[in-house]
Protein backbone atom coordinates (compact mmCIF):
# COMPACT_ATOMS: atom_id res chain seq x y z
CA UNK A 1 0.00 0.00 0.00
CA UNK A 2 1.61 3.23 -1.13
CA UNK A 3 -1.11 5.72 -0.25
CA UNK A 4 -2.74 6.35 3.08
CA UNK A 5 -6.31 5.04 3.50
CA UNK A 6 -7.55 8.31 4.95
CA UNK A 7 -10.85 8.50 6.84
CA UNK A 8 -11.25 4.75 6.75
CA UNK A 9 -11.58 1.97 9.32
CA UNK A 10 -9.32 -0.95 8.43
CA UNK A 11 -10.51 -4.28 9.77
CA UNK A 12 -7.82 -6.71 10.87
CA UNK A 13 -4.94 -7.40 13.25
CA UNK A 14 -3.38 -4.04 14.18
CA UNK A 15 0.26 -5.09 13.63
CA UNK A 16 -0.48 -6.62 10.23
CA UNK A 17 -2.45 -3.56 9.12
CA UNK A 18 0.20 -1.17 10.46
CA UNK A 19 2.89 -3.04 8.51
CA UNK A 20 0.91 -2.40 5.32
CA UNK A 21 0.95 1.39 5.80
CA UNK A 22 3.74 3.61 4.45
CA UNK A 23 6.39 4.64 6.96
CA UNK A 24 6.77 8.19 8.27
CA UNK A 25 3.22 9.12 7.27
CA UNK A 26 1.19 9.74 10.46
CA UNK A 27 1.19 12.96 12.50
CA UNK A 28 -0.43 11.78 15.73
CA UNK A 29 -1.36 8.47 17.35
CA UNK A 30 -3.93 7.84 20.05
CA UNK A 31 -3.82 4.29 21.37
CA UNK A 32 -6.24 2.70 23.82
CA UNK A 33 -4.81 -0.84 23.94
CA UNK A 34 -6.17 -3.75 25.99
CA UNK A 35 -5.50 -3.10 29.68
CA UNK A 36 -4.92 -6.75 30.65
CA UNK A 37 -7.33 -6.31 33.58
CA UNK A 38 -6.85 -9.92 34.71
CA UNK A 39 -10.46 -10.27 35.88
CA UNK A 40 -10.90 -13.78 37.21
CA UNK A 41 -14.57 -13.69 38.21
CA UNK A 42 -17.74 -11.74 37.52
CA UNK A 43 -18.26 -8.55 39.53
CA UNK A 44 -21.48 -7.82 41.41
CA UNK A 45 -22.93 -4.73 43.09
CA UNK A 46 -24.24 -4.83 46.69
CA UNK A 47 -27.76 -5.40 45.31
CA UNK A 48 -26.34 -8.50 43.51
CA UNK A 49 -26.76 -6.97 40.05
CA UNK A 50 -23.91 -7.90 37.71
CA UNK A 51 -21.36 -5.20 36.77
CA UNK A 52 -20.91 -4.73 33.03
CA UNK A 53 -17.11 -5.05 33.22
CA UNK A 54 -14.47 -5.80 30.60
CA UNK A 55 -14.41 -9.56 30.08
CA UNK A 56 -13.84 -9.77 26.34
CA UNK A 57 -11.33 -12.17 24.78
CA UNK A 58 -9.28 -9.27 23.42
CA UNK A 59 -8.35 -8.27 26.98
CA UNK A 60 -7.14 -11.71 28.09
CA UNK A 61 -3.45 -12.63 28.11
CA UNK A 62 -1.80 -15.73 29.51
CA UNK A 63 0.99 -13.88 31.33
CA UNK A 64 2.76 -10.56 31.72
CA UNK A 65 5.39 -11.82 29.30
CA UNK A 66 2.70 -12.45 26.67
CA UNK A 67 1.26 -8.98 27.22
CA UNK A 68 4.72 -7.39 26.96
CA UNK A 69 5.36 -9.18 23.67
CA UNK A 70 2.02 -7.93 22.34
CA UNK A 71 2.80 -4.37 23.51
CA UNK A 72 6.25 -4.29 21.97
CA UNK A 73 4.83 -5.57 18.68
CA UNK A 74 2.14 -2.92 18.20
CA UNK A 75 4.33 -0.07 19.51
CA UNK A 76 7.17 -0.97 17.11
CA UNK A 77 4.76 -1.17 14.18
CA UNK A 78 3.20 2.16 15.16
CA UNK A 79 6.58 3.83 15.55
CA UNK A 80 7.47 2.91 11.95
CA UNK A 81 4.47 4.75 10.46
CA UNK A 82 4.85 7.88 12.61
CA UNK A 83 6.51 10.95 11.13
CA UNK A 84 9.80 11.97 12.73
CA UNK A 85 7.92 14.92 14.26
CA UNK A 86 5.01 12.74 15.35
CA UNK A 87 3.77 12.13 18.88
CA UNK A 88 1.77 9.34 20.49
CA UNK A 89 -0.73 9.19 23.35
CA UNK A 90 -1.25 5.85 25.11
CA UNK A 91 -3.92 5.48 27.78
CA UNK A 92 -4.04 2.80 30.45
CA UNK A 93 -4.63 1.89 34.08
CA UNK A 94 -2.41 0.54 36.85
CA UNK A 95 -2.80 -2.91 35.28
CA UNK A 96 -0.73 -2.05 32.23
CA UNK A 97 0.46 1.55 31.90
CA UNK A 98 3.75 1.09 33.77
CA UNK A 99 4.72 -1.87 31.59
CA UNK A 100 3.71 0.10 28.49
CA UNK A 101 5.78 3.11 29.59
CA UNK A 102 8.90 1.00 30.19
CA UNK A 103 8.59 -0.62 26.76
CA UNK A 104 8.12 2.79 25.12
CA UNK A 105 11.37 3.96 26.67
CA UNK A 106 13.09 0.74 25.57
CA UNK A 107 11.98 1.57 22.01
CA UNK A 108 13.46 5.10 22.30
CA UNK A 109 10.19 7.00 22.47
CA UNK A 110 10.82 10.20 24.45
CA UNK A 111 8.15 10.83 27.09
CA UNK A 112 6.90 14.43 27.17
CA UNK A 113 4.18 14.19 29.82
CA UNK A 114 2.05 11.78 31.75
CA UNK A 115 -1.48 13.12 31.98
CA UNK A 116 -3.92 11.98 34.66
CA UNK A 117 -7.55 11.68 33.58
CA UNK A 118 -9.52 12.25 36.80
CA UNK A 119 -13.01 10.85 36.36
CA UNK A 120 -15.80 12.93 37.86
CA UNK A 121 -18.08 9.88 37.97
CA UNK A 122 -15.89 6.77 38.49
CA UNK A 123 -17.32 3.33 39.12
CA UNK A 124 -17.18 2.63 42.88
CA UNK A 125 -15.25 -0.27 44.40
CA UNK A 126 -18.26 -2.41 45.29
CA UNK A 127 -16.41 -4.90 47.49
CA UNK A 128 -14.81 -2.15 49.57
CA UNK A 129 -11.40 -3.78 49.61
CA UNK A 130 -9.47 -1.09 47.67
CA UNK A 131 -9.61 2.61 46.88
CA UNK A 132 -12.02 3.54 44.12
CA UNK A 133 -10.14 3.64 40.81
CA UNK A 134 -10.93 7.22 39.88
CA UNK A 135 -8.26 7.93 37.27
CA UNK A 136 -6.41 6.63 34.24
CA UNK A 137 -2.94 7.61 33.06
CA UNK A 138 -2.05 8.79 29.56
CA UNK A 139 1.55 8.83 28.35
CA UNK A 140 2.37 11.48 25.74
CA UNK A 141 5.65 10.83 23.92
CA UNK A 142 7.45 11.86 20.76
CA UNK A 143 8.92 9.44 18.27
CA UNK A 144 12.36 11.01 18.31
CA UNK A 145 13.93 13.07 21.07
CA UNK A 146 14.86 16.61 20.08
CA UNK A 147 12.71 16.85 16.94
CA UNK A 148 10.23 19.72 16.88
CA UNK A 149 6.71 18.46 17.58
CA UNK A 150 3.27 20.05 17.65
CA UNK A 151 2.03 21.53 20.90
CA UNK A 152 -0.67 24.18 20.69
CA UNK A 153 0.07 25.92 23.98
CA UNK A 154 -2.17 28.92 23.38
CA UNK A 155 -5.12 26.79 22.26
CA UNK A 156 -4.83 24.84 25.51
CA UNK A 157 -4.75 28.08 27.53
CA UNK A 158 -7.83 29.33 25.69
CA UNK A 159 -9.71 26.11 26.51
CA UNK A 160 -8.76 26.60 30.17
CA UNK A 161 -9.95 30.20 30.71
CA UNK A 162 -6.55 31.57 29.64
CA UNK A 163 -4.70 29.61 32.31
CA UNK A 164 -1.92 27.19 31.39
CA UNK A 165 -3.39 23.70 31.00
CA UNK A 166 -2.25 21.31 33.73
CA UNK A 167 -1.54 17.60 33.43
CA UNK A 168 -4.56 16.59 35.53
CA UNK A 169 -7.69 16.57 33.39
CA UNK A 170 -11.00 16.41 35.26
CA UNK A 171 -13.47 14.92 32.79
CA UNK A 172 -16.53 12.64 33.07
CA UNK A 173 -16.91 9.15 31.67
CA UNK A 174 -18.86 8.67 28.45
CA UNK A 175 -22.43 8.36 29.72
CA UNK A 176 -25.97 9.30 28.74
CA UNK A 177 -26.51 10.30 25.13
CA UNK A 178 -22.78 10.09 24.39
CA UNK A 179 -22.67 6.39 25.26
CA UNK A 180 -23.06 4.34 22.08
CA UNK A 181 -25.68 1.60 22.52
CA UNK A 182 -26.45 -1.54 20.54
CA UNK A 183 -29.74 -3.29 21.27
CA UNK A 184 -30.02 -1.28 24.46
CA UNK A 185 -26.61 -2.35 25.77
CA UNK A 186 -23.17 -0.69 25.70
CA UNK A 187 -21.77 -1.10 22.21
CA UNK A 188 -18.22 -1.13 23.60
CA UNK A 189 -17.12 -1.63 27.24
CA UNK A 190 -14.28 0.92 27.25
CA UNK A 191 -15.65 3.82 25.18
CA UNK A 192 -13.64 6.98 25.89
CA UNK A 193 -15.35 10.39 26.23
CA UNK A 194 -15.09 12.76 23.30
CA UNK A 195 -13.89 15.50 25.67
CA UNK A 196 -10.70 13.50 26.27
CA UNK A 197 -9.91 13.12 22.55
CA UNK A 198 -10.83 16.77 21.98
CA UNK A 199 -8.01 17.86 24.29
CA UNK A 200 -5.56 15.36 22.83
CA UNK A 201 -6.14 16.55 19.26
CA UNK A 202 -6.38 20.26 20.04
CA UNK A 203 -3.12 20.11 21.97
CA UNK A 204 -0.94 18.09 19.63
CA UNK A 205 -2.29 18.24 16.07
CA UNK A 206 -3.37 20.75 13.45
CA UNK A 207 -6.18 20.92 10.91
CA UNK A 208 -5.53 18.41 8.13
CA UNK A 209 -3.18 16.23 10.20
CA UNK A 210 -3.48 12.44 10.05
CA UNK A 211 -4.56 10.82 13.33
CA UNK A 212 -4.03 7.06 13.73
CA UNK A 213 -5.87 4.88 16.24
CA UNK A 214 -4.70 1.23 16.19
CA UNK A 215 -7.46 0.11 18.62
CA UNK A 216 -10.40 2.00 17.15
CA UNK A 217 -13.21 0.42 19.17
CA UNK A 218 -16.40 2.51 19.05
CA UNK A 219 -14.72 5.22 16.96
CA UNK A 220 -14.31 8.13 19.37
CA UNK A 221 -11.02 9.13 17.71
CA UNK A 222 -12.63 9.20 14.26
CA UNK A 223 -15.67 11.13 15.46
CA UNK A 224 -13.59 13.88 17.09
CA UNK A 225 -11.10 13.97 14.20
CA UNK A 226 -13.93 14.56 11.72
CA UNK A 227 -15.43 17.26 13.93
CA UNK A 228 -12.07 19.08 14.22
CA UNK A 229 -11.05 18.88 10.55
CA UNK A 230 -8.40 16.18 11.02
CA UNK A 231 -8.04 13.00 8.95
CA UNK A 232 -8.16 9.64 10.67
CA UNK A 233 -7.09 6.05 10.13
CA UNK A 234 -8.75 3.50 12.37
CA UNK A 235 -7.68 -0.11 12.86
CA UNK A 236 -10.10 -2.54 14.49
CA UNK A 237 -10.13 -6.32 14.35
CA UNK A 238 -13.74 -6.86 15.48
CA UNK A 239 -16.21 -6.46 12.59
CA UNK A 240 -18.98 -5.64 15.05
CA UNK A 241 -17.07 -2.61 16.36
CA UNK A 242 -16.19 -1.52 12.82
CA UNK A 243 -19.90 -1.26 12.02
CA UNK A 244 -20.65 0.58 15.26
CA UNK A 245 -17.84 3.10 14.69
CA UNK A 246 -18.68 3.74 11.04
CA UNK A 247 -22.34 4.35 11.82
CA UNK A 248 -21.31 6.78 14.56
CA UNK A 249 -18.83 8.73 12.42
CA UNK A 250 -21.30 9.03 9.54
CA UNK A 251 -23.57 11.13 11.77
CA UNK A 252 -20.83 13.59 12.78
CA UNK A 253 -20.77 17.01 11.11
CA UNK A 254 -17.42 18.68 10.46
CA UNK A 255 -17.02 22.10 12.06
CA UNK A 256 -16.92 25.05 9.61
CA UNK A 257 -13.46 25.95 8.32
CA UNK A 258 -13.49 29.44 9.83
CA UNK A 259 -13.90 27.89 13.30
CA UNK A 260 -10.94 25.54 12.91
CA UNK A 261 -8.06 27.74 11.76
CA UNK A 262 -6.63 29.22 14.95
CA UNK A 263 -3.70 31.69 14.77
CA UNK A 264 -0.92 30.85 17.19
CA UNK A 265 0.33 33.96 19.01
CA UNK A 266 3.94 33.01 18.35
CA UNK A 267 3.25 33.30 14.60
CA UNK A 268 1.71 36.75 14.86
CA UNK A 269 3.64 39.90 14.04
CA UNK A 270 5.58 41.16 17.05
CA UNK A 271 4.53 44.61 18.22
CA UNK A 272 6.64 46.41 20.86
CA UNK A 273 4.88 48.82 23.20
CA UNK A 274 6.83 51.71 21.67
CA UNK A 275 5.03 51.10 18.35
CA UNK A 276 1.82 52.35 19.98
CA UNK A 277 3.54 55.70 20.64
CA UNK A 278 5.00 55.86 17.15
CA UNK A 279 1.58 55.19 15.62
CA UNK A 280 -0.03 57.88 17.75
CA UNK A 281 -2.39 55.54 19.62
CA UNK A 282 -0.76 56.63 22.90
CA UNK A 283 1.34 59.69 23.75
CA UNK A 284 4.24 60.52 26.08
CA UNK A 285 2.87 61.89 29.36
CA UNK A 286 -0.43 60.02 28.98
CA UNK A 287 -1.71 58.04 31.96
CA UNK A 288 -2.30 54.29 32.16
CA UNK A 289 -4.14 52.53 34.96
CA UNK A 290 -3.25 49.22 36.61
CA UNK A 291 -5.94 46.59 36.02
CA UNK A 292 -5.67 45.01 39.48
CA UNK A 293 -5.94 48.37 41.25
CA UNK A 294 -7.28 51.18 39.09
CA UNK A 295 -6.22 53.78 41.66
CA UNK A 296 -2.62 53.14 40.54
CA UNK A 297 -1.84 55.57 37.73
CA UNK A 298 1.42 55.56 35.77
CA UNK A 299 2.88 57.95 33.21
CA UNK A 300 4.10 56.90 29.76
CA UNK A 301 7.66 58.10 29.05
CA UNK A 302 8.84 58.98 25.55
CA UNK A 303 10.99 55.81 25.32
CA UNK A 304 8.00 53.53 25.97
CA UNK A 305 8.75 52.89 29.64
CA UNK A 306 6.25 53.58 32.40
CA UNK A 307 6.89 55.58 35.58
CA UNK A 308 5.18 55.04 38.93
CA UNK A 309 6.51 57.12 41.84
CA UNK A 310 10.21 56.19 41.99
CA UNK A 311 9.86 53.09 39.78
CA UNK A 312 10.50 53.04 36.05
CA UNK A 313 10.32 50.07 33.69
CA UNK A 314 8.68 48.33 30.76
CA UNK A 315 4.98 47.48 30.73
CA UNK A 316 5.92 43.95 31.81
CA UNK A 317 8.53 44.78 34.45
CA UNK A 318 6.44 47.41 36.21
CA UNK A 319 3.32 45.24 36.10
CA UNK A 320 5.29 42.34 37.60
CA UNK A 321 6.57 44.57 40.40
CA UNK A 322 3.09 45.84 41.26
CA UNK A 323 1.41 42.43 40.96
CA UNK A 324 4.09 40.66 42.98
CA UNK A 325 4.59 38.00 40.31
CA UNK A 326 4.97 37.30 36.60
CA UNK A 327 2.17 38.78 34.47
CA UNK A 328 1.67 39.84 30.87
CA UNK A 329 1.87 43.64 30.71
CA UNK A 330 -0.37 43.75 27.64
CA UNK A 331 -3.23 42.44 29.80
CA UNK A 332 -2.52 44.58 32.89
CA UNK A 333 -2.55 48.21 31.67
CA UNK A 334 -5.65 50.21 30.81
CA UNK A 335 -5.93 53.42 28.78
CA UNK A 336 -8.84 55.83 28.77
CA UNK A 337 -10.86 56.42 25.60
CA UNK A 338 -14.19 58.27 25.49
CA UNK A 339 -14.39 58.03 29.25
CA UNK A 340 -13.97 54.25 29.30
CA UNK A 341 -10.97 52.17 30.40
CA UNK A 342 -9.73 49.69 27.80
CA UNK A 343 -6.88 47.15 27.76
CA UNK A 344 -3.83 48.33 25.80
CA UNK A 345 -3.74 44.97 24.01
CA UNK A 346 -6.60 46.29 21.85
CA UNK A 347 -4.23 48.96 20.52
CA UNK A 348 -1.57 46.34 19.84
CA UNK A 349 -4.06 44.44 17.67
CA UNK A 350 -4.73 47.62 15.65
CA UNK A 351 -1.01 48.05 14.97
CA UNK A 352 -0.63 44.35 14.15
CA UNK A 353 -3.45 44.50 11.57
CA UNK A 354 -1.80 47.50 9.91
CA UNK A 355 1.47 45.56 9.71
CA UNK A 356 -0.28 42.61 8.05
CA UNK A 357 -2.43 44.61 5.60
CA UNK A 358 0.07 47.39 5.00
Amino acid sequence: MTTLPLNQILQGNCVEVLNSLPENSVDLVFADPPYNLQLQNDLYRPDLSKVDAVNSKWDKFGSFAEYDLFTRGWLSATQRVMKESGTIWVIGSYHNIFRVGAIMQDLDFWILNDVIWLKTNPMPNFRGVRFTNAHETIIWAQKKKGVKYTFNHHAMKALNDDLQMRSDWVLPLATGKERIKSNGLKAHPTQKPESLLYRVMMSSSNVGDVILDPFFGSGTTGAVAKKLGRKYIGIERDKKYVKVAQKRIDTVEKSPAEALILPEKRNQARVPFGALLEAGHLAPGQSLFFKQDKSIRVVILSNGHLKYKEQTGSIHALAKSLAGGAVNGWDMWLYKEDGKLKVIDELREKVRKLKVTG
